[in-house]
């Protein structure tokens, strides 16, 4: 993702949003192994990270057993604020 898109992501109330996946290991159902997934998100729904668990569900072996979800927001009101750059603003 370029950065002016994820800038522009960030205006719209996107958020990093970080999930931790444990699944069972298709060969080994008694084992679970860990998968960490990071895009950005819109919280509390988190429907980018929704969609991608459909697709898990439906394309890859090895059953979900839990997710963990965090969302940190990087670009807040109180930082966002007009720079003069040679007198343009």
């Amino acid at each position: 993702m370029a950065c002016d898109q994820a800038l522009m992501q960030q205006m719209r109330g996107y958020r990093l949003a970080t999930a931790e996946i444990l699944y069972h290991m298709p060969d080994h159902p008694g084992l679970l192994q860990s998968y960490v997934w990071q895009d950005y998100d819109i919280a509390p729904a988190y429907p980018v990270l929704s969609d991608f668990l459909t697709f898990w569900g439906k394309e890859l072996e090895g059953p979900i057993h839990s997710v963990r979800v965090a969302g940190k927001r990087l670009i807040s009101a109180a930082e966002l604020r007009a720079v003069s750059v040679f007198g343009l603003v």
